[in-house]
């Protein structure tokens, strides 16, 4: 039975860093870490790649176990994303498909084997950009220090405003970098040592993920991304570790644009495979609340568009 890092004691400790609630059940058949999350309508519980499980029956083991935990803290709902294969189907009637939190489908590089089948695996364009790297000046370090934190930040708050997509805060990330489990990888380029690209992985015993990353347009000129991408990746097989987690893909037969498509051409450049999971689901246990949760979160996104 293959633990995520979002179902793990790590991933726990990380939400009590982060003031959050939590339930961590361990079992031989089945482990489910679920964080009760809190909004003005009522509670809810959220398990990000969750409940863990090793075949059917323990699945239905979990899901009684998670609903008896429901009632006990009053929620609503249950939000679960199980990576168990078919779970979808094995899922109660009051279960309702929701937005997607953590990608459905992402991409997978096998690690394991010697570094010559490796290589074989990766892009040789990168790789030349990779093995050509410091004649150009570009250096590549790694932080544990979440003061760091900004420069990913930094980075990421430029492409949110040209792109339009959101981020996390401050306080948020690094709290993230301030656990074992996380490194942050900065590229820097010649004299002035300026970070033209960063990015954050988490490692847990079998994976490296690739959680979030961003470059300037210098680091776009340079060829940043697919250089430091090259070295998280080699980083991670001297650490013996089994795969790396791309951390999201666009789904199969998705049109150009897609805001996830340039992402996804890059990552399949990677000899690696596709990974589909379930989705987001919720459990509903409280069908007049969730219709008033769903009409309180239509209306926040409405406001914030204004």
């Amino acid at each position: 039975m293959q633990i995520p890092i979002t179902q793990s004691k790590a991933w726990q400790k990380l939400q009590d860093d982060l003031g959050e609630t939590s339930f961590l059940v361990e079992s031989p058949d089945f482990q489910h870490l679920a964080i009760l999350k809190k909004t003005p309508v009522g509670n809810y519980l959220y398990l990000p790649y969750g409940p863990v499980a090793k075949d059917k029956v323990s699945f239905n083991k979990a899901l009684k176990a998670l609903q008896t935990l429901a009632k006990e803290n009053n929620a609503i709902f249950v939000r679960v994303e199980p990576q168990l294969a078919g779970a979808a189907k094995f899922l109660p009637p009051t279960a309702k498909k929701s937005k997607d939190l953590n990608p459905k489908e992402t991409w997978v590089l096998d690690l394991t084997g010697n570094d010559d089948a490796l290589k074989q695996k990766l892009p040789s364009r990168l790789l030349r950009y990779y093995k050509s790297a410091s004649k150009k000046g570009i250096t590549i370090e790694t932080s544990h220090e979440p003061a760091d934190i900004h420069y990913l930040l930094d980075l990421q708050k430029a492409l949110a405003s040209e792109k339009g997509i959101s981020t996390f805060s401050e306080d948020y990330l690094k709290t993230e970098l301030a656990q074992p489990f996380a490194t942050l990888y900065l590229v820097r380029y010649c004299d002035k040592g300026e970070v033209i690209a960063a990015g954050l992985v988490f490692d847990d015993q079998t994976t490296r993920y690739n959680l979030q990353g961003a470059q300037n347009d210098q680091g776009r000129k340079l060829h940043a991304t697919g250089i430091l991408t090259i070295q998280l990746i080699l980083d991670a097989k001297a650490k013996n570790l089994q795969n790396f987690d791309f951390w999201g893909i666009a789904p199969e037969g998705a049109s150009a644009s897609h805001p996830w498509a340039g992402f996804t051409n890059f990552k399949k450049t990677f000899a690696g495979h596709e990974v589909d999971y379930a989705g987001t689901y919720d459990i509903i246990l409280n069908p007049t609340k969730y219709r008033l949760y769903q009409l309180a979160r239509k209306l926040n996104r409405l406001l914030r568009r204004v």
